[in-house]
């Protein structure tokens, strides 16, 4: 395209195709660079649930802060930032939601571990018998 003026004739009508009717017309600026691009996620449902349940460390807590974060400055129009506090409540997120499945998996894990020496013939005492405390002593002196 080249930005030559052109003068036409003004003596068409609209919905007919003369080229005598079109005028010259300033330039148009489109701007492309957010148009394509889908606005980050704020993980803010994900962070709700990690900060409601075990919440290790506060890991939830601060999923929740940079989700509420990014949600406030993809309403601003800052698409940058948005995605940067997308990225770190995503994070918070995978760390709170791993703390969360892995603490009771292995606390599951050690109640399974101890019924099993408790039930084994070497691992079973008696707390309240005569022997009970010398039992229990045995079996963390091997």
């Amino acid at each position: 395209m080249d930005n030559a003026t052109y003068s036409y004739v003004n003596d068409c009508t609209p919905l007919t195709n003369c080229k005598s009717g079109r005028k010259a017309g300033g330039s148009t600026v489109v701007n492309m660079s957010q148009a394509g691009k889908k606005p980050p996620n704020d993980y803010l449902v994900w962070s709700l649930c990690n900060t409601l349940y075990v919440n290790f460390c506060c890991l939830g807590f601060m999923a929740l802060i940079y989700s509420i974060k990014a949600r406030d400055q993809k309403t601003l129009g800052d698409l940058r930032a948005a995605q940067e506090c997308s990225d770190k409540a995503k994070w918070y997120n995978i760390l709170a939601s791993g703390w969360n499945l892995l603490i009771p998996l292995l606390l599951v894990g050690l109640l399974v571990l101890l019924l099993v020496h408790l039930g084994s013939s070497e691992g079973a005492f008696d707390f309240f018998g005569e022997d009970g405390f010398q039992s229990f002593m045995k079996l963390f002196s091997r």
